[in-house]
C-alpha cells in the first residue's frame, strides 16, 4: 500500500480539538523527529468525526505546515468514531486467494453498513490448520471523503487513511518493543472520544471506541462552577489559582464523577472482551493513556486505584531522536501525550 518518497510523508491527526503533525525520517528502529506542529480549533469545528468547518480545518493545518516547517507534500492521517467499525473474526482455515475472494460475504456479517457504503480493509493476524483470524475494519466511504478533502484543500496529497487505533498501536509497538505475552490496554483519550485498544503483544485483540472523552470534564467545571471554557481547562488541567474564589473542595467531586463515568467505560470494555473470547488465560497487565484527556492532574492515579491496574501516560517519543536544540524540552513535555496517534501515522510514511 506504500508507495512514493517515503520521507515526503507527514503523520496527521485531525482530532475533535485540536491539529497535530509530526515528520519523522530514518528506519524502523533508528527514526528522528524532522517537524512537529501543533494547533488547537474553534469549538465545534468537527462534531461527532465530522469535519464542519472545511476551510477553518484546512486553514489549520496550512497553519502548522508553514509554522513549524513541515515540508511534506502528503499525509497519512486516520479515522475513529461512530463511521468506523473493527472487528477481529475467527474462519476456517483458508488460504490467502480463498480469503480475498470471500472477505465481502464474511464481513457482511459484521459491518451494519451496506459494503458499497465502506471502504474495507483486513489483515490476517493469526493461522493454524483449523482457523484463520482475520482482523476487519470499515468506514463510511463519506467520512474518508469528507477528511480527503479537507486535506486537499490544505494542498496536501493523503498518503493513506488509516484507523486511529491502529496508529496508536504502531506507536506503541516502536515505542516498547513488547514481548508476545505482554498484555496492554491503549487508551487514547481525546476532547470527545476515547480509543481503546486491548494488544498482546503486537497484536490486537479488542478494540472499541467509546464517546466519552476530555470535553466532558471540561463541561461539568463550566456548567457547574458557571466558569468560562479556558478557566475550566485549567481547572481541569491543576493549574494554580486558575480561578479566583473556586476552592479545590468544589472541583474534586465533579473530576471524580467523570473519572467514575471512564473507568466504568473501560472495566465494561474488559467485559465484553471476556464475553467473546474463548482465551480465558489473557489478563491485561497495564494501562498506557495518551491523547489531550490524559493531562487531567492525577488521572492516571485515580484510574489505577479504580481499576486496580498500573496505569502510566504513554511516551511516544521514548524510541525516537528529538534534537533537544530545535525542539524545547519543556514544549515537548507538555504536548507529548496528544501526539502518539500523529507519531502512529507518521511511521507509515517511513521505512
Amino acid at each position: 500500500m506504500l508507495f512514493g518518497k517515503k520521507k515526503s510523508v507527514a503523520g496527521l491527526d485531525i482530532g475533535s480539538s485540536s491539529i497535530k503533525m509530526v515528520e519523522l525520517d530514518g528506519k524502523a528502529n533508528n527514526l528522528n523527529l524532522v517537524s512537529l506542529g501543533f494547533e488547537n480549533l474553534p469549538d465545534e469545528t468537527i462534531i461527532d468525526g465530522q469535519i464542519m468547518e472545511m476551510n477553518t480545518v484546512s486553514n489549520v493545518i496550512q497553519n502548522v505546515c508553514s509554522n513549524n516547517n513541515v515540508d511534506a507534500d502528503q499525509v497519512v492521517t486516520g479515522v475513529s468514531g461512530h463511521s468506523v467499525i473493527i472487528k477481529n473474526i475467527v474462519l476456517p482455515a483458508m488460504s490467502q486467494e480463498e480469503l480475498e475472494e470471500s472477505i465481502d460475504w464474511h464481513a457482511e456479517e459484521h459491518i451494519p453498513y451496506d459494503l458499497s457504503d465502506v471502504s474495507l480493509d483486513y489483515q490476517i493476524t493469526a493461522t493454524n490448520s483449523d482457523q484463520t483470524n482475520v482482523l476487519i475494519a470499515a468506514c463510511k466511504r463519506e467520512r474518508i471523503d469528507n477528511i480527503r478533502q479537507a486535506v486537499q484543500m490544505a494542498g496536501k496529497e493523503p498518503f493513506v487513511i488509516d484507523v486511529d487505533t491502529f496508529a496508536l498501536q504502531n506507536c506503541y509497538e516502536l515505542n516498547y518493543q513488547p514481548d508476545e505475552s505482554q498484555v496492554v490496554t491503549l487508551l487514547n483519550i481525546g476532547a470527545s472520544t476515547m480509543n481503546v485498544n486491548i494488544v498482546k503483544g503486537t497484536r490486537s485483540l479488542f478494540t472499541r471506541d467509546i464517546t466519552v472523552g476530555g470535553s466532558q470534564f471540561t463541561d461539568v467545571l463550566q456548567r457547574s462552577l458557571g466558569v468560562s471554557f479556558q478557566q475550566a481547562e485549567a481547572l481541569k488541567r491543576g493549574v494554580n489559582n486558575a480561578v479566583e474564589g473556586v476552592e479545590e473542595t468544589a472541583i474534586e467531586p465533579l473530576i471524580n464523577n467523570v473519572t467514575e463515568i471512564v473507568a466504568m467505560e473501560i472495566q465494561k470494555t474488559f467485559d465484553f472482551y471476556r464475553a467473546t473470547t474463548e482465551d480465558t488465560q489473557t489478563v491485561v497487565q497495564k494501562i498506557l493513556i495518551s491523547g489531550g484527556g490524559s493531562k487531567l492532574q492525577g488521572l492516571a492515579q485515580d484510574l489505577s486505584a479504580r481499576l486496580e491496574l498500573p496505569v502510566e501516560v504513554l511516551d511516544p517519543f521514548r524510541n525516537i531522536k528529538v534534537d533537544s536544540r530545535k525542539f524545547d524540552p519543556d514544549y515537548m513535555s507538555e504536548i507529548m501525550p496528544e501526539m502518539a496517534v500523529a507519531v502512529g501515522l507518521a511511521m507509515r510514511g517511513v521505512a
